[in-house]
């Protein structure tokens, strides 16, 4: 079920049992919910602020629609899903604290994933070449990128402690494979983290 979505995906779909509420924000084109939809008793809902995409996942016959994380999410009821999920966004959000705590309201439990700007590759190239590192996994320049919040591993992990969140989970990526959580912070290019408030 799992094999076509990209890494960070195929760990949330793999930890999603069936006869869930979830709710994808940021949800994309819907390949996780288009994925979670063949486990039983799935209720599954998207939020997404691009028009085409949120037109793609219609078309497969998802129930996605358009928002924004940042002001839509407060329509939400408390305790309305199982699980919140936010991937590859947290660093998009002008306030990512905040829509943490909107996902934790409004689900008991919260994934997230997003790229750790403290991986060793973008040290090395912002200690020797001066400039913003440009990988296959952060393709765009400084100017032109979406990211506005440069968070790492150990930056999310001292908000979760400072917010009094729990982690039930965490899983770090390099490559696109899973890694070693030792030193996560200098050798994961990607996290997820299981969250519950």
């Amino acid at each position: 079920m799992t094999e076509a979505l990209r890494p960070d995906l195929a760990i949330i779909a793999d930890h999603i049992g069936d006869a869930t509420r979830v709710l994808d924000v940021g949800c994309g084109d819907g390949a996780l919910l288009a994925a979670l939809r063949q486990k039983p008793g799935m209720d599954l809902r998207g939020l997404e602020i691009d028009p085409a995409n949120v037109a793609t996942a219609v078309a497969r016959g998802l129930s996605v629609v358009q928002g924004d994380a940042d002001t839509d999410l407060g329509y939400y009821p408390d305790a309305s899903f199982d699980y919140a999920i936010l991937s590859q966004t947290l660093q998009t959000t002008p306030r990512p604290d905040l829509i943490l705590g909107e996902l934790l309201r409004i689900a008991g439990r919260a994934f997230v994933s997003f790229p750790n700007f403290a991986h060793w590759h973008g040290r090395i190239s912002l200690a020797i070449g001066g400039r913003m590192p440009v990988t296959k996994l952060l393709p765009e320049r400084w100017y032109d990128t979406p990211n506005i919040h440069h968070l790492t591993i150990d930056d999310f992990r001292a908000l979760v402690k400072e917010r009094g969140w729990s982690v039930e989970g965490q899983w770090f990526l390099n490559k696109g494979r899973k890694t070693n959580p030792a030193n996560a912070n200098l050798f994961a290019e990607h996290a997820v983290f299981l969250l519950r408030g």
